[in-house]
């Protein structure tokens, strides 16, 4: 069957999932396309996704949003990358900081320089080699041309904002370009008694929603992707066994942090994520080895700052559809599955979906060959960055029961083949579908106390005198540079301070 353009296109939920489809479409195909969004003020959303990567720049610059008035409106600070505190074990603790570490020689990547150093006790922590590594934690932040020497690398970063406040951002951007919110729930959904499409919505005020190509950004619900269409689900919860967590805002503190923080716990782990008004926490667990109680009570004892509100438990299954196109329905978000956000992946999950439906459409009557492959391109996605959430899990040397049965699992052949790889001879390959950097595996290989047996024999062939005093003038260099730089929180007070909490609307 040739592919037939969508002339309509009705989208299920709003949210993040739901608002930012609805302003790519607009932007991208709303002259030809009707866009409607139907969502209901009475169904809440998750609204926990509130780290970034730094990807979400390239969405905010495609619909022509100018980055300081988003960070104004969404209460936006930056973020470097991620600390893990506790995850190899308690008192440790390491970043995932984005862009490079180091400087390869020409064909020889600098994990092997560095490794070589490493055994030979010639060598600071990896992250002592990473521009953004050293300005996280010293809590400073600045965008732009290098300050002290033009060989300094660039600086990328991502942010951390509120999730409800960027929906409504969107919301505002999607219907300016002509995008038909319907406020309603939905009561029914009907197909096509033929060839099994949806074909309208009805809510429960007796509106129908019609539609030729549906998004369902319902949510965990997944509405038309599970409840309607059931196409059913790969459960990865014996590779990711938290299947709980309990959220809670709490007030700003200082110092601003240009980093999440994941603070590995008894059972399971704590997220931080810090905004101009408010700070994000969260507590995900295993509902098997910990109650709800407990977990909320933990996580309001490790607060940074009094709480905003009360703790709000959030139950999921980890997994993905194993269709997230189906008929004339295609899952985002939520919908399509779930990956705890420990590497702050959901808002891009969302991102990348849009890009697929642009690169193959957006169509409502696919060749059976294109929905193929988009789903095979969603499943490889997703099962490699599941792949690098559970080797966080796995190469642990916690003692708790918790910890020890995550060390105890059977790794997927993809995961156990990549680790050895990199355990016997450093290297390091990234997939077609792989989200993460070698540089991103690198740091949470090292991290999680993996390092390589041998290095490459571009490596093994520089003098210890020579590799000690280049890994020095690496180190000196960024380090100046980021001394240069002014604090987080004073950066944003130049440049792009949000107005006071009560001024910041949704």
């Amino acid at each position: 069957m040739d592919s037939q353009a969508a002339r309509s296109i009705t989208i299920v939920g709003g949210g993040t999932a739901g608002w930012m489809c609805a302003a790519a479409l607009a932007h991208f195909v709303g002259e030809n396309t009707r866009i409607t969004l139907v969502e209901s003020d009475a169904i809440g959303t998750i609204g926990v996704g509130e780290a970034t990567i730094p990807q979400i720049r390239m969405f905010n610059q495609t619909l022509g949003i100018d980055e300081t008035d988003f960070i104004r409106a969404t209460g936006a600070t930056f973020k470097l990358g991620i600390e893990f505190a506790g995850w190899l074990r308690p008192g440790h603790s390491y970043l995932h900081a984005f862009g490079d570490v180091g400087r390869d020689i020409g064909l020889g990547g600098f994990r092997h320089f560095w490794s070589r150093a490493h055994r030979l006790g010639l060598a600071r922590p990896l992250g002592d080699y990473s521009v953004n590594d050293l300005a996280a934690r010293a809590g400073k932040m600045h965008d732009g041309a290098p300050l002290t020497n033009r060989n300094v690398p660039a600086v990328p970063h991502a942010f951390h904002f509120d999730a409800g406040l960027y929906a409504a951002y969107l919301r505002r951007y999607a219907q300016k370009h002509g995008v038909v919110r319907q406020e309603g729930t939905i009561v029914s959904v009907a197909r096509d008694g033929q060839n099994g499409d949806v074909t309208t919505l009805t809510l429960a005020d007796g509106r129908v929603v019609a539609g030729d190509l549906f998004i369902d950004c319902s949510g965990l619900r997944a509405l038309l992707i599970q409840d309607t269409l059931g196409v059913g689900f790969d459960d990865w919860s014996h590779l990711l066994p938290a299947n709980s967590a309990v959220a809670v805002p709490s007030e700003r503190t200082a110092p601003l942090t240009p980093y999440t923080r994941a603070t590995a716990h008894p059972v399971g782990w704590q997220w931080r994520i810090p905004l101009q008004h408010r700070t994000g926490n969260g507590r995900v667990y295993c509902s098997a080895f910990l109650s709800d109680d407990e977990a909320a009570a933990g996580l309001l004892a490790h607060l940074d700052g009094a709480p905003l509100a009360d703790p709000r438990v959030i139950r999921f299954a980890t997994g993905r559809a194993r269709q997230a196109w189906s008929h004339n329905v295609i899952a985002m978000g939520l919908a399509s599955g779930f990956l705890e956000p420990l590497e702050s992946t959901s808002i891009h999950l969302i991102q990348s979906m849009i890009a697929r439906i642009m690169a193959f459409g957006p169509t409502c009557r696919p060749a059976p060959a294109v929905r193929a492959t988009f789903n095979r391109q969603f499943a490889d996605e997703m099962e490699r960055i599941r792949d690098f959430i559970v080797l966080h899990y796995w190469a642990n040397e916690r003692e708790e029961p918790f910890w020890q049965a995550c060390r105890s699992m059977a790794l997927p052949d993809s995961l156990a083949e990549k680790i050895e790889l990199f355990r016997s001879a450093g290297h390091l390959f990234r997939d077609q579908s792989d989200l993460f950097s070698e540089v991103g595996w690198l740091q949470v290989l090292v991290g999680q106390g993996i390092v390589p047996a041998t290095s490459h024999a571009l490596a093994e062939a520089v003098s210890e005198s020579d590799l000690a005093a280049w890994l020095d003038t690496l180190h000196t260099l960024y380090a100046r540079e980021v001394a240069a730089w002014p604090t987080h929180a004073d950066y944003i007070a130049r440049h792009c301070a949000a107005p006071s909490p009560q001024g910041l609307v949704a």
